[in-house]
Order: structure tokens, then sequence, then C-alpha cells
């Protein structure tokens, strides 16, 4: 890693020093749900409907046997009910015909309706393994900052898996998310507040761009 690459680390970590997942679960599988509905939806909203949810149905066997008009309605506040309740329905399957909830990122991406993207959160988060989720925050925010440069959330996984040491991977990935969604917002970046304007190419960009007005 480099010095450059440290430095941004340390600011990240000094600006978001609670940065972790903030979705609310008691188990593996329960993260993996909640994941699953926290696509184009808030963990705030995730959270209000998980905890109601969660009393009634909280293993792949019991998500299993619940009609999916009753899982869509009780999810349909979290948005793209349809398509979400199908996923859960599916991965509820896969598991019991599994034998169990897997571990580790490869047997994860197995289940049905699971990407990439949402296997490497319940891996890190759930098992403690070291891996980078690239969400639209993540993707914003690396790009932003210089620390990788691609088109894909494939390539900004691996450019960031390149340019920091493994043990920071699942750190990184919570650090990168709360900087996007408390500071480095999409339509107005909050540049003012940011300790990271000597690393960061967006806001060297940016000013270079105002003194060529000029």
């Amino acid at each position: 890693m480099t010095k450059d690459n440290a430095e941004i680390y340390g600011l990240l970590d000094s600006m978001h020093k609670n940065a972790e997942c903030e979705l609310n679960f008691a188990s593996p599988f329960e993260l993996l749900v909640a994941v699953v509905l926290s696509a184009q939806c808030t963990d705030k909203r995730v959270n209000a409907v998980t905890q109601e949810l969660f009393k009634d149905a909280n293993t792949p066997e019991q998500f299993a046997a619940m009609p999916v008009e009753e899982l869509e309605r009780r999810i349909f506040s979290c948005g793209f009910y349809h398509s979400k309740a199908k996923a859960i329905k599916e991965l509820s399957a896969s598991i019991i015909a599994m034998g169990g909830m897997p571990e580790t990122r490869e047997e994860l991406m197995k289940l049905r309706g699971v990407g990439r993207k949402t296997a490497n959160v319940v891996y890190a988060v759930a098992y403690g393994g070291s891996a980078i989720a690239v969400d639209t925050h993540v993707f914003r925010v690396a790009n932003r900052l210089g620390v990788a440069d691609s088109k894909t959330p494939e390539g900004v996984e691996q450019q960031l898996m390149l340019n920091f040491d493994e043990e920071l991977w699942a750190h990184l990935h919570h650090l990168l998310i709360f900087h996007g969604r408390y500071v480095c917002h999409s339509r107005k970046p909050d540049c003012d507040m940011c300790a990271l304007q000597g690393k960061c190419k967006y806001f060297k960009d940016s000013k270079s761009d105002i003194e060529d007005r000029i």
C-alpha cells in the first residue's frame, strides 16, 4: 500500500469513527435478507421493516413457507418488492437445498438471487472475511478520490484490493460508504467539511476547472 493510500485510509478513519454496517441483524441469514432489501432503499427503512418481519420469519424454512403475496406486502415499503420477494424466496430455497447457510463468498454466490456485492457484504460483515463490496457509494467515492479508476463495480473492487492491504478491506468498505452517505454526496459533495481535499482527485480537478475559468 502506498503512502498516499495509507494517508487516505487514515483520514477516512478519522472522519468516520463509527463506520460499520448499519443494518440490524442477529444471524448471517438475517443479514443476507436485509442486504437484499437494502437495494435502492435506506438502511433506516430496511431496519424498520425487518424489525417486524424477523419476529415472524428469520430462517430459510420460514421464508420458504411464507406465501409470496404476504412477503411482498410486508416488504412493500422497501421498494422493488416483487423482485426482492422473489430473491428472498429463491435464496431461502437454495440454502435449504445446500443444507445450511454458506460461509464463504464463493458458496454465497451459488445461492439463487445473490450477486457478488451481496456475497461480499455477508462474507465480510457476518463472517469477518476480507472483502470489499462495491455499492453506489463505494463506486462513486473510490473513483472521485482516485484510489480507483474504473467504469464497473468489479473493476473498482479489484483496484481497491490492489491499492489497500487485505486486513483493511472490510473496514474500508464501511468507510467509503459512510463518506459517500454523509459527506461525498452524489449531486453535491460537501467538500468544505472534507479532510481529504488535499488527496482527492475530484476536488483537485474541480479546483483546476474553476481556476481555468477565472
